[in-house]
């Protein structure tokens, strides 16, 4: 495995439903036609990656059925390495998804193969790896097993905080880049901290999404915003994933945190104006580069 872009995440097929408002307790509302569509962290950050050129692999786990075969061939179309893609015998992780007229998203994950994926999995996959970046849609020990041996060999550790999850010290202090949207990041610190305080958990720098506002890059000299292009929102599922996609490939070729920060906007932007994640996550050519 030689990939300069090691992903460490979930790959699911997401089930997408247009509401004009979601159910209530005990409700029932009715929406339009369900849309299929290749999704899941790990995957979408993979392939926001690999169709912005970079040389990015997934290591993951889907199931020996229909949704585990558009989530290959979906990340081999956007020149994804599936090489360290399991195949689990349970079945491929889903993402039931509703989407209002705003854009807006909620999500529920049934992790499927998922959650097959263990730490051993994680051992001997680093040669030639510039950048992993990894989520928690897969096993939190597994997360952490991988953090520690890619801190080991001297790999640029991102991790996207989402769903949120307690990690434990010793991993927060091997991060690199500690990634998480502005609701995360009241999680972590507390509703109405400093984004500052994300530092004193451990991180050498972190990144707050703040969606349609941009991002803050949080560096131990100083903070940095980074605003966002402006857009008409359609959907943004998967633009968070689209986000970090974009920032690994950008520091695997070199880039500092701000510049990666600043082409990881655009991208995020762009996605959220096109339908569903994978299928929304644009080119370098789509971006004018």
């Amino acid at each position: 495995m030689n990939s300069d872009v090691l992903v460490v995440g979930s790959a699911n097929a997401d089930l997408v439903v247009a509401v004009d408002r979601r159910p209530a307790g005990g409700e029932t509302v009715l929406g339009g036609d369900t849309v299929l569509s290749p999704g899941g962290k790990g995957a979408n950050t993979a392939v926001a990656a690999g169709r912005l050129g970079a040389d990015v692999a997934l290591l993951g786990a889907v199931g020996d059925d229909p949704y585990g075969r558009l989530l290959l061939d979906s990340l081999r179309a956007a020149g994804v390495d599936t090489g360290l893609v399991r195949t689990s015998e349970r079945p491929t992780g889903i993402a039931y998804i509703t989407v209002t007229p705003d854009g807006e998203n909620s999500i529920l994950v049934s992790p499927g193969a998922n959650s097959s994926l263990e730490p051993a999995d994680v051992d001997a996959v680093f040669d030639g790896v510039e950048v992993m970046v990894a989520s928690l849609e897969v096993p939190l020990p597994t997360v952490e097993h991988a953090v520690a041996r890619a801190a080991e060999r001297g790999v640029k550790v991102l991790l996207n905080l989402s769903p949120a999850a307690k990690l434990s010290p010793e991993t927060l202090a091997k991060l690199d880049v500690l990634l998480v949207n502005e609701h995360e990041a009241a999680w972590l610190t507390g509703p109405g901290a400093d984004f500052r305080e994300l530092l004193e958990l451990g991180p050498r720098a972190a990144v707050v999404t703040l969606g349609a506002a941009g991002a803050v890059v949080v560096e131990p000299d100083g903070t940095t915003e980074v605003e966002s292009p402006k857009v008409e929102a359609v959907d943004t599922t998967g633009a968070g994933d689209a986000f970090a996609g974009a920032l690994a490939a950008s520091l695997a070729d070199g880039a500092d945190l701000v510049s990666a920060a600043k082409r990881a906007v655009r991208v995020a932007a762009f996605s959220v104006t096109r339908p569903g994640a994978q299928p929304s996550y644009p080119t370098a050519a789509d971006l004018g580069e």
